[in-house]
């Protein structure tokens, strides 16, 4: 599964001590739905049940938001 995701950041987020969770470790977003950027939220839970293949689109970015799937991804060359 794949989704699309948009980006407004134009630099780096400098990641120090105070971003470490309980267990001493720091959770990096993969999915793109977190809403603390660039650390996890556990936003990805809502990509649970996305199947293989298939490229999902989430409204306005949100977790929450509407989940459709879409043909391709825009204004991305492959």
């Amino acid at each position: 599964m794949a989704r699309e995701v948009t980006h407004e950041e134009r630099g780096p987020a400098v990641l120090d001590d105070d971003d470490k969770g309980d267990d001493g470790l720091i959770y990096v977003c993969q999915c793109g739905l977190s809403d603390s950027k660039p650390l996890c939220d556990g936003s990805h839970n809502a990509t649970a049940d996305e199947e293989d293949g298939v490229v999902y689109k989430y409204a306005n970015g949100d977790a929450d938001g509407e989940r459709r799937a879409v043909g391709e991804l825009d204004g991305v060359d492959e």
